[in-house]
């Protein structure tokens, strides 16, 4: 079990050393912004996307054939950081497109579109009181999900190198209420759940993680899906993305995974978007990216 205070420390150590041996595969991205209104939304352009769709193939070739590929059973040893919790390990984003991408795995197998538990909560807050982060989670292939077994995700904040640590944050800032209320942003024309924590319960990984599970099904319930049952996990009953860092939640039930060719996952409704080309950067500029998040998620 990772001793407190030293998971930053491993996240590094390890992926130094997975860069070196190559079981780390980042990949190149040239950094865009776009602007709209108030917000400078970060597009990353990616390069050189081979390795991760010949991955992504022979995952389809091997369940085609009815031998399922599943990379976090167990996770590649280079690529773990350690045991975070009883129920879940650090394993680092094989092909990561931000440095320090941390997964945080189930040890067993559990459906990607189960509903989230108070153990994942307890793992996710582990880590993201060792350092600021961003969590999130893809619930469902239409929530951005790429593999099937149960993982959140924490990347480093600062999202973008200058402005706002998250670029929607000037938006989040303007929903009226106190903590632990369910919000809605006046400007997002999408249907959405958002709260406030409590400024420093982040120091109290336990307490934090009991407290947001509380307030996750109020979530799911403000936007109209089935919170999670007693007993044995609950299949979600939507898609949707979760969003989580030390000051607040959000969360935005999906409507498809696409805009016009362009996947966008929970990172989009931090205002982070990834593009495989310029010119799927040049039509979510023509179109927008507040558009592209509204025509993935649900009219308010």
């Amino acid at each position: 079990m990772l001793s407190r205070g030293t998971l930053w420390q491993k996240i590094v150590a390890t992926t130094d050393a997975a860069i070196i041996s190559g079981a780390l595969l980042p990949v190149p991205t040239d950094h865009r912004v776009i602007e709209e209104g108030r917000i400078r939304y970060l597009v990353r352009v990616l390069a050189r996307l081979r390795r991760k769709d010949e991955a992504r193939k022979a995952q389809d070739k091997a369940a085609a054939a009815g031998r399922k590929f599943n990379p976090f059973l167990p996770p590649e040893p280079a690529l773990t950081v350690g045991q975070v919790s009883s129920t879940h390990s650090a394993v680092l984003n094989k092909f990561n497109v931000v440095e320090h991408h941390l997964l945080i795995v189930t040890k067993q197998f559990e459906n990607q579109e189960t509903l989230l538990t108070p153990g994942d909560f307890e793992a996710l807050w582990l880590c993201m009181a060792e350092y600021e982060g961003l969590g999130f989670y893809n619930g469902g292939k239409e929530g951005g999900a790429s593999q099937e077994h149960k993982h959140l995700q924490l990347v480093p904040l600062p999202l973008a190198p200058d402005g706002p640590a998250i670029p929607l944050e000037p938006l989040l800032a303007e929903a009226s209420g106190g903590h632990d209320e369910i919000l809605n942003i006046p400007a997002f024309p999408f249907r959405h759940a958002f709260v406030r924590l409590e400024p420093e319960l982040w120091k109290q990984p336990a307490a934090v993680a009991r407290h947001c599970f509380e307030l996750y099904a109020m979530l799911l319930r403000r936007v109209g899906m089935q919170p999670p049952g007693p007993g044995n996990l609950s299949r979600q009953s939507h898609p949707y993305c979760l969003l989580a860092t030390r000051q607040w939640m959000l969360l935005v039930p999906r409507s498809q995974e696409h805009f016009k060719g362009v996947s966008l996952n929970s990172l989009a409704y931090a205002g982070s978007f990834f593009v495989r080309d310029e010119q799927q950067l040049a039509m979510l500029r023509k179109a927008g990216p507040l558009r592209a998040l509204a025509e993935t998620a649900y009219p308010r």
